[in-house]
């Protein structure tokens, strides 16, 4: 039931949005997620600055306003459309529109769909297990603080930073904002939530693939094989997932083959369908991951490129109005939402990762469609790159071979050369060559498609004569015959590998956050009211204790508070709390009467809070919990400190 929340939330508003807008098919349910993202990057504004509580309702009746005024407004243009261009018929003939062609590209969705289920289950063993990495914690205390307090504008999120009362903070949360919702219903606790949505993103990926391929006029068999392998691939999606995580990211990268296939009534209009997807579709990047727009900006010249050298076919007189509107719309609906973002752009663009290839390991990993990974996934990367030659050859969406020169050597360069030029070209990735891997695989899975396709058609060729069967049954007992060896070779597309590499960390105890430290979140849970703070170190999984118990932390991120603050302050004098008269006042304006220490550490180098990690117990600090893992002091002389006022801080009751 948990899963199917999540499911809803992700599909149910895009799909009724798409739908009222002219979307049909492979395309509108590929396209439900990525409209959803939309219409809650465009609702956190609106409904905030009304002074509109963020909950499922409000959100609900704001998609039914949205979806009322795309029906109208389609009909509308369908009316006049017809009046005034009785010629122009809606869509355009495809390769293959046969209900066996539908059932073949199904079951390729589902092979997809399989394999990453399979491949994020076995990985985390548990949606119960906590994601051990450095930026989950500030996540899932997003989700929870947008719960509580029912705004998500990125202006009010400032505190969970460390930059409480900062209102020019600014963080995308429309991620965050959308898993809100459904937080706490029906029985859902924070990590089925966070591991719930990964889930549900990587189911994402082989539905998109298959819609971008089947719009783009990709015969079935091509379009089912490359939905098929889309979830193998290390890089995309799971690397991300481990690393970080880097969850909206992710989200933003798995929403791009939507918007390529949305992209089609570009050239062949349906209407407002492409214009109004695309531009609430943009707003729903932008509101993930503002690198994501530019990345989708990317491709979209090249298709235009594509269209101007005749590659793709348009008619201009009847696509311009379309053309026009989504330009417009992209911007009057992206813009504002990008603009808030100028807040960090310098952080973003100044951040460092060195370089962990040569040049030639960095195109070898480009070649075989392996970044980072520490052994090539051959069984896929060589048909996959066979499949790009292929594609020039035969003139096939060569805006995606395009992509794949484009982000492919963006990423050989950026993991194996430092000069002021990548960097100014990666600065947006944080110039982190991890993310710009993520980019690699979608072109991947559609040359993997066009090689399985033209083998099986070669294939076919060659036993057809000396067979008594149909021609299209030899072609797919010939492509069954390659993905049965693709799949021998790779040891079971790629699962046990990719399980491995996505569970790196969802460790069961540590190395951040340990069962006995969330028995110790939840004693606190018990023992502490509304308002209330807990002094804690920035290094170990405390700063969990908030997403996972409802505790609110002194320290919310691993990076700490300024030590200006009082937070920082607190962090390396609290054992000194006899010494120095600050210390006291500090606590009691934060109303602080706990201390926990946890065993944990997020990374063996990570730098803790030395008074606390000092902190032993004494007249001051008298142990009040205590397990292998953790230990909860209660501080002599704190213990008013509640009824002297509310702290910034949860506004509800703790375990919720």
């Amino acid at each position: 039931m948990n899963v199917v929340l999540i499911l809803l939330a992700f599909w149910l508003p895009g799909v009724v949005f798409g739908a009222a807008a002219g979307l049909r098919g492979w395309t509108l349910a590929a396209s439900g997620p990525l409209l959803s993202f939309g219409i809650v990057a465009l609702g956190v504004p609106v409904l905030g600055g009304l002074g509109i509580r963020w909950d499922l309702l409000n959100v609900a009746l704001w998609t039914v306003v949205l979806s009322a005024v795309a029906f109208v407004l389609a009909f509308v243009v369908r009316r006049f459309t017809a009046r005034r261009h009785g010629d122009w018929t809606e869509g355009e003939p495809s390769t293959d529109r046969s209900v066996r062609g539908q059932v073949l590209i199904g079951l390729g969705v589902l092979v997809g769909l399989g394999v990453g289920a399979a491949t994020f289950l076995r990985g985390v063993h548990s949606v119960d297990r906590v994601q051990q990495g450095w930026d989950a914690p500030f996540h899932a205390n997003l989700v929870r603080w947008i719960a509580e307090h029912g705004d998500a504008r990125p202006s009010t999120v400032g505190t969970i930073a460390n930059l409480p009362g900062q209102t020019d903070y600014f963080y995308p949360d429309t991620y965050h904002a959308l898993l809100a919702l459904v937080f706490g219903k029906g029985g859902l606790t924070m990590m089925p939530t966070l591991n719930f949505a990964a889930l549900a993103v990587i189911l994402c990926v082989p539905l998109g693939v298959a819609a971008m391929c089947h719009a783009w006029r990709m015969p079935a068999l091509g379009t089912a094989a490359a939905a098929a392998v889309s979830t193998w691939f290390t890089a995309f999606p799971y690397d991300s997932l481990w690393r970080g995580p880097l969850w909206p990211y992710v989200a933003g990268v798995a929403m791009i083959p939507a918007m390529l296939a949305i992209a089609r009534h570009l050239l062949r209009p349906r209407g407002i369908a492409g214009p109004v997807a695309i531009g609430v579709g943009v707003a729903g990047l932008t509101g993930l991951h503002t690198s994501i727009v530019f990345v989708i900006a990317v491709y979209f010249l090249l298709i235009l490129l594509a269209v101007v050298f005749r590659f793709e076919k348009i008619e201009w007189r009847r696509s311009a109005p379309s053309l026009i509107a989504t330009v417009v719309l992209a911007a009057v609906l992206g813009i504002p939402l990008v603009l808030p973002s100028l807040y960090n752009a310098g952080g973003v663009t100044s951040a460092y990762w060195a370089s962990e290839a040569t040049v030639s390991g960095g195109l070898g990993e480009t070649l075989t469609f392996s970044p980072m990974a520490a052994f090539p996934q051959w069984w896929i990367g060589v048909p996959a790159l066979i499949g790009i030659v292929l594609m020039v050859r035969q003139r096939r969406m060569l805006w995606m071979v395009a992509s794949y020169v484009v982000f492919g050597a963006l990423f050989a360069a950026t993991v194996s050369l430092e000069t002021p030029l990548i960097h100014t070209l990666t600065g947006i990735f944080y110039n982190d060559h991890w993310r710009i891997a993520a980019l690699v695989p979608l072109s991947g899975a559609v040359a993997f498609g066009v090689f399985t396709e033209t083998t099986a058609g070669w294939l076919a060729g060659k036993v057809q004569p000396r067979l008594k069967l149909q021609p299209v049954t030899v072609t797919l007992l010939a492509a069954v015959l390659i993905g049965a060896v693709v799949t021998g070779l790779s040891r079971g597309a790629y699962l046990g590998r990719n399980s491995s590499t996505l569970g790196i960390n969802y460790g069961a105890d540590g190395p951040a956050v340990s069962r006995d430290e969330i028995a110790a979140y939840d004693w606190l849970a018990k023992h502490t009211e509304p308002g209330e703070r807990v002094m804690n170190d920035k290094s170990d999984g405390s700063v969990w204790m908030y997403a996972l118990a409802g505790v609110t932390p002194v320290e919310w991120t691993y990076y700490g508070a300024p030590p200006d603050t009082k937070a920082g302050y607190l962090g390396l004098w609290l054992d000194n709390i006899d010494k120095y008269p600050q210390v006291r006042k500090d606590l009691t304006e934060l109303h602080v009467r706990y201390v926990v220490q946890g065993k944990g550490r997020v990374t063996a180098d990570a730098k803790p809070s030395i008074g606390v990690s000092q902190l032993t117990a004494g007249p001051n600090f008298q142990v009040a919990f205590e397990n292998a893992g953790a230990t909860i002091y209660r501080i002599k002389g704190q213990e008013d400190v509640v009824a002297a006022g509310a702290a910034a801080g949860s506004t509800s009751p703790h375990g919720q």
